[in-house]
């Protein structure tokens, strides 16, 4: 056999190799499952599946819908953090200690609840009849006014115009407790999901863990648990490079060791800036009037007045401090998973072992800092706690909700 006719050979011979690896990677792609492509037959039994709901003979398996996002919300890359506070703790609390934990992959609300949004909550419980609410379950839903009023300041106006105003429309909701901003995410579950084109094509009868199973419900809205906000506000994302290589460390949401902004060639026409709506010192709630650079802003302001975080996330610092899910210990980072941590109760620090009555399950913990805060409260790492029933004219909310399923569907 002559070289040439050697090499032929091994060259249709390697020709075939890569033909029958080619035929078997497309067999195996093919073969693949996932959520939206289930395939047509059991992959363990070879039976046939059912799509019929009529069909009650054979096992249905449903394919799961394009995924429908509810309104106003951002997705948040989950992954692994370093949380807790990673300033000074010149308060000595030593109750925000730094600690690696993973988060799943979630959802949250761009800006922060706005007072149209919760005055459309408002209309809707009241003249929905169905849910049959009494007048007084109403009153107790409103915003607390009264937190604007003072004894010795003309703050008293706020009581009036703040939640009532158009021109305050979208300034986040303030007066609202942690157990109200509860009730408005149980309702917002609910009407959006009635809202849903998809929802509604489907027989009215279903209950629903029928709809869950079919995966045409949104899952519930409901607070940001503490690791989530904390996540979402530090929007590390912003600072890797290459493969999880992070540059630098974020002391607030954006880049930079101070509340201005630094020179950034994604907001460089704000350069010197401040990046947050928050108070710069006593007395010093704007600045000087007619200062480009200032905050300009005495109360909380529109909730987009600021540029969002690396996640599209508004305000995650200052403007209006935000309830999260958690009770308040001071020792929780010493209890916590390091998976989605979340404390529920006082589990393993009960409420007996303070000799304080402000250390029990219902106080829970808000974060972010606000108009009426200096900068130190604006790190995500900081945390300070209050009654769920009390409320202030300085915490607000938004919502979160879980990412379900993989990144396959």
């Amino acid at each position: 056999m002559t070289l040439v006719n050697r090499f032929n050979g091994l060259s249709s011979l390697a020709a075939l190799l890569i033909f029958s690896l080619v035929l078997y990677s497309c067999g195996n792609r093919s073969s693949r499952r996932t959520a939206s492509n289930p395939g047509g037959a059991s992959a363990s039994t070879g039976a046939q599946y059912s799509f019929d709901d009529d069909d009650t003979t054979r096992f249905q398996v449903f394919r799961l819908p394009r995924e429908v996002i509810g309104p106003k919300l951002k997705f948040v890359q989950g992954g692994r953090a370093v949380l807790g506070s990673q300033e000074q703790d010149i308060m000595g609390f030593r109750d925000n200690v730094e600690r690696t934990v993973t988060v799943a992959s979630f959802y949250m609300d761009e800006t922060e609840v706005t007072n149209v949004d919760y005055k459309e909550f408002l209309f809707e419980i009241a003249n929905n009849t169905k849910r049959g609410i009494s007048q007084d379950s109403l009153q107790k839903l409103q915003p607390n006014d009264n937190v604007w009023e003072g004894l010795m300041s003309y703050n008293d106006v706020y009581a009036t115009y703040y939640f009532r105003y158009p021109g305050f429309n979208f300034y986040p909701v303030a007066g609202v407790s942690w157990s109200q901003a509860n009730v408005y995410s149980q309702w917002r579950t609910v009407y959006v999901n009635e809202l849903s084109s998809i929802r509604n094509e489907l027989d009215s009868a279903l209950t629903q863990n029928q709809l869950i199973e079919r995966g045409v419900t949104f899952p519930a809205y409901r607070l940001p648990n503490e690791a989530e906000w904390e996540f979402a506000a530090k929007a590390m994302v912003g600072t890797q490079y290459m493969d999880e290589n992070q540059e630098n460390g974020r002391i607030y949401p954006w880049d930079g060791r101070g509340p201005r902004n630094p020179y950034n060639i994604k907001r460089k026409s704000r350069q010197g800036d401040f990046l947050a709506n928050f108070k710069r010192g006593r007395g010093d709630y704007a600045g000087i009037s007619g200062s480009v650079s200032n905050d300009g802003d005495i109360i909380p302001t529109n909730v987009y007045n600021y540029p969002p975080n690396d996640f599209g996330l508004y305000n995650m610092a200052g403007n209006m401090n935000e309830w999260v899910q958690d009770v308040y210990r001071p020792l929780s980072f010493q209890d916590f998973d390091d998976l989605n941590p979340l404390r529920k109760d006082g589990l393993f620090d009960e409420e007996e072992n303070y000799q304080t009555t402000m250390i029990n399950d219902n106080f829970r913990v808000f974060k972010g800092g606000s108009w009426k805060d200096v900068a130190y409260w604006l790190a995500p790492g900081a945390r300070r706690f209050m009654h769920q029933d009390s409320a202030t004219n300085h915490i607000g909310f938004r919502c979160a909700m879980i990412a379900v399923g993989g990144k396959d569907y």
